[in-house]
């Protein structure tokens, strides 16, 4: 799947997926083949998914494209932020430490709790009515 100086790295975080692939470029970032500003507008999402290229210092060494699919806007902006940390690990094993050092490699792995039966929701019940 990788060439030479393309390397690949897959995130999650809650229903949403990120293929990442980083390779030699200028720093431009495309989201489902549009640029980063134009999919994730809130600049604290852009924020999130730039962090692994910050941390390791490589922000405007890498082209980064992603296809992501599932979940809401903000889980896939941290299943992308997920997918560089690997891709960039897959490239170069030393900035490890820079990552896990920051919490980057861990997959978050709060997902929504599913209801149940007899309820509204997944823990809220009915009102209670003494008569």
């Amino acid at each position: 799947m990788e060439t030479a100086e393309q390397f690949a790295g897959t995130g999650r975080r809650k229903r949403a997926v990120a293929r990442v692939r980083i390779e030699l470029g200028q720093g431009v970032i495309t989201v489902n083949r549009r640029p980063i500003d134009e999919y994730f507008a809130r600049p604290t999402l852009q924020q999130i998914i730039r962090q692994p290229l910050e941390v390791t210092q490589t922000v405007s060494r890498f082209d980064v494209h992603v296809m992501t699919h599932g979940g809401g806007i903000s889980g896939q902006a941290g299943a992308v932020r997920h997918g560089i940390a690997r891709a960039l690990l897959d490239m170069d094993e030393t900035l490890r430490v820079a990552l896990r050092k920051n919490g980057l490699l861990t997959r978050d792995p709060r997902e929504k709790e599913s209801k149940k039966y007899g309820r509204k929701r997944a823990r809220k019940r009915f009102q209670f009515s003494k008569r």
